[in-house]
This record gives C-alpha cells, structure tokens and sequence, in this order.
C-alpha cells in the first residue's frame, strides 16, 4: 500500500523556503491543507478544511502539522467521527505553537483551549528547547496528554525557515521512524 501525506501548515502558511514545501514536493502522493487565510486563521474554517479533506481522502492519510497546524489538527481529532479518525493512519506535529501561552499572537488566540484528549492514532511530537512559540515543558506536556512519543531536539528554534529548516533532512529521519513504529504496531496488533 503507497503512502499518502497531508501537510498541515501553520500560521502563514510555509513559504517557498519551509521545509514543510520543499517535502510537499519530494513526497509521494502529497498534498497541503486548503484554507481560506493562512494570515487571519479562523479556527472554524481550518477544522472543516481537515474534516473535508479526509472526508474525500480514499486511503488512509499520514499528516505533517507544523506550529498552529498541530493545535488545529489536536482539535479536530477531539470533535471527529470516529470513521474518520481511522483515515489518520499516523501523525509527525512539529512544534506545536501553545496558544494558550502569555504574549500569544492576538490571531492565534481563537484557537484555545487547545484540546488535550489521546490522540487515537500513531502520533510523534517534536519540540525545541529554545522555541518561542512553545516551551520544552509545555510540548512534553501536550504530547503526555494527547499521549503521543515526543522528542526534544535541542536548541533549534522554532523548526521553520526562521531557524534554519529549508530541507530539514533530519526531520525525514523522524517521519521515517514514525512511520516503522506504527507499521510495528500494526503488524504487532
């Protein structure tokens, strides 16, 4: 069975430069996350555009959430149909912008609280020691929650263009693991 991957952006989007594009790009079978405003998200609209796409997805989708694109993915996941939950066959957040945290973006905002339920499928959660959006503590705390593996790089930033990741090769290496565990567990269950 051929792999299909959903790329989640965050918060403008991911530019020409942002890894999450340049994987877009080298990745079988994958497409991005439509919404009508990556500058203004709207809660709402970003939740119905997943919920829509895996509505029409005829496989099983791998998603890549990178910052906002995590919290929305966290809250879709609490209020979907558990059908549709199954066409999630695994998911790499990178991270995962808190956007519960003092000094929050006023558009950013409407996306709290950030839903805290398990995630019901395989699920990797990388942060940094020095992310802006999101303190170490924090994403380790979500991840427990939402009871995800989760990964702490070091002092990378906040994983985008900003930081240093065009290509981010290593990230690969991390969707490369994900992506063995959960066809372990499967071939386990």
């Amino acid at each position: 069975m051929s792999i299909s991957y959903l790329i989640l952006p965050g918060w403008h989007g991911s530019g020409q430069d942002h890894w999450q594009t340049h994987w877009q790009q080298t990745l079988p079978h994958s497409q991005r996350l439509q919404v009508q405003s990556w500058e203004q998200p709207n809660p709402d609209d970003w939740r119905q555009a997943l919920e829509t796409t895996l509505q029409s997805a005829d496989q099983p989708l791998v998603l890549i959430a990178h910052s906002l694109g995590c919290i929305n993915l966290a809250n879709w996941a609490a209020q979907a149909h558990p059908q549709l939950l199954k066409k999630v066959a695994a998911a790499l957040l990178v991270a995962p912008a808190d956007v519960e945290r003092h000094g929050c973006p006023a558009e950013l905002t409407p996306f709290a609280p950030i839903a805290r339920q398990a995630l019901p499928f395989p699920t990797l959660v990388l942060g940094s020691d020095n992310d802006p959006a999101a303190t170490s503590a924090r994403i380790e705390e979500l991840a427990s929650d939402w009871q995800a593996d989760v990964r702490i790089l070091g002092k990378v930033g906040h994983i985008n263009t900003a930081s240093g990741h065009t290509h981010w090769e290593e990230g690969k290496s991390w969707l490369e693991l994900l992506l063995k565990s959960t066809a372990n567990k499967r071939k386990a269950a």
